[in-house]
């Protein structure tokens, strides 16, 4: 069954405010006057450091690292808390960086200091429990016990129940364009201290150090921060109080929001009052060229693709950016050693059947499984680099002398002679077994067993 109360999908006759209580009344607001002293006690910083170090991450705009916070906290602990309790701390601007989104454009990532990263776990770790337990249960990014995996099972629910029709909501450059006040604003609804809502907005206007320019920054909360995940999360609650008011069936992983109806008319009618609902309510612009109402197949969730019973299997997106990945780690160029390059392979194969390990996808891995193999196998012929140590190798490993040579002097290009019955024949099944490298389909049936 769907959350909220079983309505058509309209755009309902009053606003959400309207019909729901406050998020917080002002006797839970009262509990929330001292959280900076929370903040700073010595368990929850311990806590905080200890995150931080795990998670590494690149040093933000004074260069400091991981490794320099210990001992520079060991000098500064006191004047850190200090700042914190009097709300004179300041954070530094982050450190701007632009990486490659998987559907092309770029993603602005903003890396704070190792010191503004502790500051910001800390306050994380005192605000999650407060505002976690208050979302949506069908909000699944970024939230304590719940990933991906759960989220896709969700919308699968729908599907398989007969909601053949999902609204696919984009938001355009979310982490970019949330708007301070309107975020402060719903912050402030369940915070009561002043110091610990000044010093979030501080984090919010920080500003971003790129290509030795510093720029103020008006809106927006960039990812590479511990707080953005959660600052997203309440934000976008209200999207979810409202579609559960709306009684839509729905299921939201961070800023991917997908909402499952029964006729494409129904689908065209919820697009067009979300996209209101968004801008009128929180100023976020839909995507209108990724946005959709389509069939469930049609569009990708989580890099799956949702079949009409239920069923689930790789998107097509999904397996064209695993190749470009493979093909980048096996690049022939990268001038290090085959092991090296088999190590690196295997971390991410490994971690990519098990993401797709519900998935149905047994006819792709067993291709795919090959086309890695012959990588390889151009690779190792390349290396040898020419015609009588690529004869050598290859009748060191099984290949008679005149089929080692035939190959060898071939002249064929790497990539034919990868795909040579010598090649095969000289770098088997068992070959790879021994060089540790995981087989896509093997681990897939393990993890299916």
């Amino acid at each position: 069954m769907c959350p909220g109360v079983g309505g058509k999908g309209g755009t309902g006759a009053s606003t959400f405010e309207e019909q729901q209580t406050p998020a917080a009344s002002e006797q839970d607001r009262a509990l929330t006057q001292d959280l900076m002293e929370e903040v700073c006690k010595r368990d929850n910083l311990n806590r905080a450091y200890k995150r931080v170090k795990s998670n590494r991450g690149a040093p933000g705009v004074d260069g400091m690292s991981v490794e320099d916070l210990g001992p520079w906290l060991a000098e500064h602990k006191e004047e850190l808390t200090a700042a914190l309790l009097d709300g004179s701390y300041r954070p530094e601007p982050v450190r701007g960086v632009e990486i490659p989104k998987p559907g092309g454009g770029k993603r602005q990532l903003g890396i704070p200091t190792v010191v503004d990263r502790l500051v910001q776990q800390a306050v994380l770790q005192v605000l999650e429990p407060l505002l976690d337990p208050t979302f949506s249960e069908t909000s699944y990014g970024f939230r304590p016990g719940r990933d991906a995996h759960q989220a896709l099972q969700k919308a699968q629910g729908y599907v398989a129940e007969g909601r053949q029709i999902v609204v696919d909501i984009d938001i355009e450059k979310f982490f970019d364009r949330v708007n301070h006040d309107i975020l402060m604003s719903r912050l402030a609804r369940r915070i009561q201290d002043k110091r610990l809502l000044r010093i979030v907005r501080r984090f919010l206007q920080a500003g971003m150090m790129q290509d030795g320019v510093c720029a103020q920054r008006y809106e927006g909360t960039p990812q590479g921060g511990p707080l953005s995940p959660l600052l997203s999360n309440l934000l976008l609650d209200e999207l979810d109080k409202e579609l559960e008011r709306r009684g839509h069936c729905y299921v939201r992983y961070a800023d991917d929001c997908n909402i499952y109806v029964r006729s494409q008319a129904a689908g065209e009618r919820v697009l067009a009052s979300v996209t209101e609902f968004l801008w009128k309510r929180l100023r976020l612009r839909v995507n209108p060229e990724k946005s959709a109402a389509a069939s469930v197949w049609e569009r990708k969730f989580l890099g799956h693709r949702i079949f009409s019973g239920g069923g689930v299997g790789i998107a097509p997106q999904s397996l064209a950016r695993a190749r470009e990945r493979i093909r980048r780690i096996t690049r022939r160029n990268r001038g290090i050693s085959l092991e090296r390059m088999i190590r690196e392979l295997n971390v991410f194969l490994n971690g990519w059947v098990t993401y797709y390990r519900y998935a149905e996808c047994r006819k792709h891995l067993r291709p795919l499984d090959a086309w890695v193999r012959r990588r390889l196998r151009c690779v190792r012929l390349k290396q040898r680099k020419r015609a009588k140590p690529i004869a050598d190798f290859l009748q060191a490993h099984g290949v008679p002398e005149w089929r080692a040579w035939l190959l060898a002097l071939s002249g064929k290009g790497w990539w034919r002679m990868a795909g040579s019955p010598q090649a095969s024949e000289a770098m088997p099944l068992t070959w790879f077994r021994d060089l540790g490298l995981i087989s896509l389909l093997d681990r897939y049936l393990t993890l299916q067993r």
